[in-house]
């Protein structure tokens, strides 16, 4: 049973989560406050954490920011939720890593699927436990990602699109295709977070970044490497 932590201040939405969570077979735990949230997620260490950023104590991007510095936490995925509608919040919560954003008022059904979508992306991919490419090494049992030996800390959603680049080296994938494998759906706003995690993993990856391609005007390729 996967175990959902809800951070939401208003109590009647955080029950409301927490009952269509438990409704759907998940475990729930709840804060109502951003410090305790962020305690409680370091003690608990949930599979998906729903974050709203409006909070007392410490707010929804602080709790983030706290989440992604320490190694208990910087792999739970996070589904960051908001009174906030404007297209440009919901880029900077994508882009500030999050795994995917949610505004209120929401349908519980569309919630439920979010989860769903997160969830299936953090879970271990099917195949073959290991997949190695050059310098990176895949670990799909355990969503571990290695860089000549060394381990690097890379989110669910990084995982994945960067093992779906490199399963398909040499091979053009386009955005459009990338956002649907990865983030379950295609649309204006995670096709602009769909470069800013490119330029994150970029950076994670140091010089062997190099071997992720922009392809202009289709997409991104991972290019091939000598046995």
């Amino acid at each position: 049973m996967h175990k959902i932590l809800v951070i939401e201040d208003e109590r009647d939405i955080a029950d409301l989560i927490g009952f269509n969570l438990q409704r759907a077979g998940y475990s729930v735990i709840k804060a109502h406050d951003g410090l305790t949230g962020t305690e409680v997620a370091m003690k608990e260490r949930p599979d998906l954490i729903v974050l709203d950023l409006m909070l007392p104590g410490r707010d929804g991007y602080g709790v983030f920011r706290e989440l992604r510095r320490d190694p208990r936490s910087v792999s739970i995925p996070v589904i960051m939720l908001t009174a906030r509608a404007q297209t440009e919040d919901r880029i900077q919560g994508l882009e500030a890593g999050a795994d995917d954003y949610l505004t209120k008022p929401f349908s519980p059904k569309e919630l439920m699927l979010r989860v769903q979508a997160v969830l299936k992306r953090s879970d271990a991919p099917p195949g073959s436990v290991d997949f190695s490419h050059g310098p990176f090494r895949f670990d799909k049992n355990a969503l571990k990602f290695y860089l000549e030996g060394e381990p690097v800390d890379l989110t669910a959603t990084e995982f994945k699109l960067l093992l779906f680049l490199c399963e398909r080296a040499g091979k053009q994938q386009d955005r459009n295709d990338l956002l649907r494998t990865v983030w379950g759906y295609s649309d204006e706003v995670h096709s602009r977070t769909l470069d800013t995690h490119m330029k994150r993993l970029r950076q994670k990856l140091g010089p062997h970044g190099a071997l992720i391609e922009t392809v202009r005007g289709i997409g991104y390729c991972v290019a091939t490497v000598s046995e």
